[in-house]
This record gives structure tokens, C-alpha cells and sequence, in this order.
């Protein structure tokens, strides 16, 4: 676990670059449900990043390079990278993902929304990528996050972006969230059983 204003310190350094060299990402993770309920601490922060021409990967390696505060560490044998912001003691370790891969594949001022001077995915497409997530692993951690983000913030959904029978499932397995969720379907004129 990490303080919260850690992650964000190690996010705007590595969203800085990015944005320097004009790529687009977004920061993902439980970071976003600490951000926005105002925990301390969070333990999962990734950054998603659009590919376009280059592949996104290369287009981190190339923002980062010659970085003092950021180190690119490469994973080969599972196809991920991850950036380390090392000015902080322990350092701060920052998934990349390819955009598309865990959440949308553009980033957009439709799909990212900027909260304390950092990009975040916007709450449709963190539940979106979640509920994607939980129905894959069916992590504690991710259930408890689109409970949080579904419980507080429903009325901020595209429906439209949310995979229905995944999110049936997930409110049929923790009830806690069904009541939003109906909600959801009914503020879209769906109908509620």
C-alpha cells in the first residue's frame, strides 16, 4: 500500500512526460476510488496509452528517456512495462497499458477526465474496465471498486459503455451495488425486473 498523494506525485511526473510528447494515457487502478473518496492509501496505479503509429510501449520508452526520476523496466517474458518513479523511497511502480487492452482504445476528452491535474479514465470507463477485469480474475480489490464507484457516482455512467450481462452478474453476486445499478437502467428508460 501506498499514500495516496505518493501515487499522484509518481502519476503527475510520468503524465508530464507524456504529455510533453504528446501522447495520450490515462492512470487506472484503485488510485482513482482513493482519489475520489479521499482514502490515504491505494496499491494499484497502471497508466493506459494510446499506440497510434508507434506501439505504445515505445512511445513511453521515448518520453521517459534520459529521465532521472523515471526508469522504464521492461518485462519480456509476460509483455508488459512498467515505468518506476524513484525520486520517492519506496519507489512508485506504474503499469503501462496498451490502450484498448484494459479500457478504451481512444483517449479522449470522452473517455478521460482530469481530476488534480492528472488524466484519469472517466467513471464509465473505470467500471467499464473493472467490471472487464472482475469478470476475468474476479479480484476483491476490483468488486470493491466498481461497488464504490457504481454506489457514489451512477448518475455519471454511460450505460451505454457498461457491459450488461457482466454487470448483471457482478449485482446479482454483491447487492450492494444492484440498487445504482437499477437506477442506472432506469434513468435510460431500460426496463427494471
Amino acid at each position: 500500500m501506498h499514500q495516496v498523494s505518493r501515487l499522484i506525485q509518481a502519476a503527475a511526473a510520468l503524465s508530464q512526460l507524456l504529455h510533453d510528447a504528446d501522447v495520450p494515457h490515462a492512470f487506472h487502478g484503485n488510485v482513482l476510488t482513493a482519489v475520489l473518496s479521499r482514502a490515504p492509501l491505494a496499491d494499484e496505479i497502471c497508466c493506459i496509452v494510446e499506440g497510434g503509429a508507434v506501439h505504445p510501449f515505445r512511445r513511453v520508452r521515448q518520453a521517459c528517456a534520459g529521465n532521472e526520476d523515471l526508469s522504464v523496466v521492461p518485462s519480456p517474458w509476460s509483455n508488459r512495462l512498467h515505468v518506476k518513479y524513484q525520486r520517492l523511497i519506496p519507489a512508485i511502480d506504474i503499469e503501462i497499458l496498451p490502450a484498448g487492452e484494459e479500457g478504451p482504445r481512444r483517449l479522449d476528452g470522452s473517455t478521460v477526465m482530469v481530476v488534480g491535474r492528472v488524466p484519469f479514465l472517466t467513471v464509465t470507463e473505470f467500471i467499464r474496465a473493472k467490471i472487464k477485469a472482475w469478470s476475468i480474475r474476479a479480484l476483491e480489490r476490483d468488486a470493491q471498486d466498481i461497488v464504490y464507484a457504481m454506489s457514489h457516482y451512477w448518475n455519471r455512467v454511460d450505460l451505454n459503455r457498461i457491459p450488461e450481462q457482466e454487470m448483471n452478474d457482478f449485482a446479482s453476486r454483491f447487492p450492494a451495488v444492484a440498487p445504482s445499478w437499477e437506477d442506472l437502467k432506469r434513468k435510460y428508460g431500460m426496463y427494471v425486473s
